[in-house]
């Protein structure tokens, strides 16, 4: 895999996503560990999609411990009844958010995060191993396109759990 990301010139996230996945694929394809990969998953997230922060929380200790991630510092620890992050991890589904103000509970790591998507990675099992967690600094940024991009990512990496 190269060092970079072959990026086509658009801003269609749809065709970004289609164009990112097979990179994504190769690139975490053959390494076993973990956190490797989600680092570099996150890296190429942020390289592709300028998200203001993404990275992953995973599940340790009964609540959502910060993981790889991209972007400024973070919260460490989420309780899993908390903000965007828990909802995500207690609803086991993608959680989309036009206005990180108009949340009930949300945690502000940073007061420049405006929307944010999460997107739970769940084990065969059913039960949720990690959440994915993207941020932008724009109000209403993140659609279905996300959704679906972010969602077919993420059955990706709970292959390699």
């Amino acid at each position: 895999m190269a060092e970079t990301l072959a990026l086509p010139t658009t801003t269609d996230r749809a065709e970004l996503y289609r164009a990112v996945y097979p990179q994504i694929e190769a690139l975490i394809s053959t390494e076993s560990d973990l956190t490797a990969n989600l680092a570099n998953v996150a890296a190429a997230l942020k390289e592709a999609f300028g998200y203001f922060w993404v990275g992953f929380y995973v599940v340790k200790e009964g609540q959502l411990v910060l993981g790889p991630f991209q972007g400024p510092i973070a919260c460490t620890r989420i309780p899993f009844h908390k903000g965007v992050c828990g909802a995500c991890y207690t609803q086991r589904k993608t959680i989309i958010v036009p206005d990180v103000e108009q949340f009930p509970g949300h945690i502000a790591c940073s007061s420049a995060s405006k929307s944010e998507i999460v997107v739970p990675v769940l084990r065969l099992s059913g039960t949720v191993a990690m959440v994915l967690d993207a941020d932008s600094e724009q109000l209403n940024d993140f659609d279905v396109a996300d959704q679906a991009g972010l969602e077919r990512l993420v059955r990706l990496i709970a292959r390699k759990l």
